[in-house]
């Protein structure tokens, strides 16, 4: 069945294409430009045959790029949250984003170089917060908050500390 929701990132004129190829770049399985849509005909943001639309599959999943101008820019409020399942991951996807014009936040958040967020998040993490013992949960979310790229073994090794 064809995806019923399909999330739409306004991009500066121009930029939809390129962010495209930049995210199905990071080597997510099942990731892919599937078309790229021309303009029928002028309208406030393109010219007729510019490009206009992006359709692509990150991880399995379809999203459009919009190339809308620079009226509208993305916000920390909706992020691409990728689950890790190690450190090696992790550095690699965290390094990409930054390292290509990218910035570093706090807690595995990060920002590519079109503003468009991302959560940079090992699975074991994910696991903590379904913890059954409150006092490794908070002592690895404490340990979480302090840092920028997440350190996996650090993390675990709060949580360990705490009981």
């Amino acid at each position: 069945m064809a995806d019923t929701i399909t999330p739409c990132i306004w991009f500066d004129l121009g930029q939809a294409k390129k962010a495209a190829e930049f995210y199905v770049s990071l080597g997510l399985p099942d990731s892919r430009i599937d078309h790229v849509a021309l303009s029928p005909a002028d309208n406030p943001s393109s010219k007729e045959g510019e490009e206009l639309l992006v359709e692509f599959t990150l991880a399995g999943r379809s999203y459009l790029g919009l190339n809308g101008g620079s009226m509208f820019t993305p916000t920390e409020a909706v992020s691409f949250l990728i689950q890790t399942e190690d450190q090696a991951e992790t550095d690699r996807l965290w390094d990409a984003i930054v390292g290509n014009g990218g910035s570093e936040s706090m807690c595995g958040w990060c920002k590519d170089r079109w503003g468009v967020s991302w959560q940079i998040t090992p699975r074991a993490l994910m696991d903590l917060h379904r913890e059954a013992n409150p006092a490794r949960a908070k002592a690895g979310f404490e340990a979480m908050m302090q840092m920028k790229k997440l350190d996996i073994a650090a993390i675990l090794a709060a949580a360990d500390a705490a009981g």
